[in-house]
């Protein structure tokens, strides 16, 4: 079975959930207290498998995976089916480009590290904190909408066709990130429609916040 050190908020982690649940692999989650003060038996577990001591890191048998765009690359090509990518080169490219917009350069200023810096170093408030994730979620939400307009998908449920894609898995964390601060999605409408259809299926639902063991209201 595989094992997946996680965390509940963790976007990476989360996106890496998403596509267990969508390949409907078998795996277990070990949920690692990321924001524990004391060095917990599992903090020092992780470090132990990735040096950084981040999630996600996938364990599949031998094999210590770090990374979830790697992770989920991996996953891909060893567990192909549901395939998460078109099968034309240029279409698969295309959905490329756009998780790394999400992942490249919107997920790295609202990640954990980021917001602890911002609280503890630069000694923001909360509200400036969240003031910050809403900028820059709302910068990067605003250019990803604008190529989405450009991709006729009016008639879709999600970015490829009517089953969910690697975009999905990467759009979602981000889109509760949003939802956590209150942006107004209706801004939005394309990402908006997107996260509606994908919340409909259990692969994302059970792969939310709210549904690990670690999460903390």
């Amino acid at each position: 079975m595989l094992k997946l050190y996680s965390y509940w908020r963790s976007s990476a982690a989360y996106r890496v959930r998403i596509v267990l649940n969508l390949k409907a692999l078998p795996h277990e989650i070990v949920p690692v207290p990321l924001t524990s003060k004391d060095n917990s038996p599992l903090l020092l577990e992780l470090k132990q498998l990735n040096a950084a001591s981040c999630v996600p890191v996938l364990i599949d048998g031998e094999r210590v995976l770090t990374q979830s765009l790697a992770i989920i690359e991996y996953l891909e090509d060893t567990y192909p089916e549901p395939s998460l990518l078109p099968k034309d080169h240029g279409d698969k490219a295309y959905v490329r480009a756009l998780c790394q917009d999400i992942t490249s350069d919107i997920h790295p200023l609202n990640n954990l590290k980021v917001l602890r810096y911002l609280l503890k170093e630069m000694e923001a408030s909360k509200v400036k904190k969240d003031q910050w994730i809403k900028h820059w979620l709302n910068n990067g939400f605003y250019h990803l909408e604008h190529k989405l307009t450009q991709t006729d998908i009016s008639s879709n449920l999600f970015l490829t066709g009517n089953q969910p894609s690697l975009f999905e898995a990467c759009l979602i964390p981000q889109v509760r990130n949003a939802l956590a601060v209150n942006l107004d999605l209706t801004l939005y409408p394309i990402i908006h429609k997107i996260y509606e259809n994908a919340m409909q299926l259990m692969a994302f639902k059970e792969a939310s916040w709210e549904q690990q063991m670690d999460y903390i209201k």
